[in-house]
């Protein structure tokens, strides 16, 4: 049981998540996960400037919106914005 323990004390760092853009690697394959969105949008506003963190987003959906509204309409985040600003530029 204690080596049970160790082994699970030392088993984090190799769980770490890892995001290529909005998408999650699970087992060798590319998942779009919510954390992994929410981690490239605020890559895309740290590129524009802004000071926020993917947690932060995570932790306020308010400031997801105003970051939203902040990146435009940027390809890159399209998809993760799609509910919080209209893409449709013919209005």
């Amino acid at each position: 049981m204690a080596i049970a323990a160790a082994l699970l004390a030392i088993a984090p760092s190799s769980a770490k998540i890892r995001c290529v853009d909005e998408a999650q690697v699970v087992n060798g394959q590319l998942a779009v996960t919510p954390w992994c969105e929410d981690e490239n949008l605020a890559k895309v506003a740290q590129a524009y400037g802004a000071r926020v963190t993917g947690a932060a987003i995570r932790d306020n959906p308010n400031l997801k919106a105003q970051i939203c509204r902040f990146v435009g309409a940027d390809i890159r985040v399209k998809d993760t914005c799609a509910g919080y600003i209209d893409f449709d530029r013919r209005r």
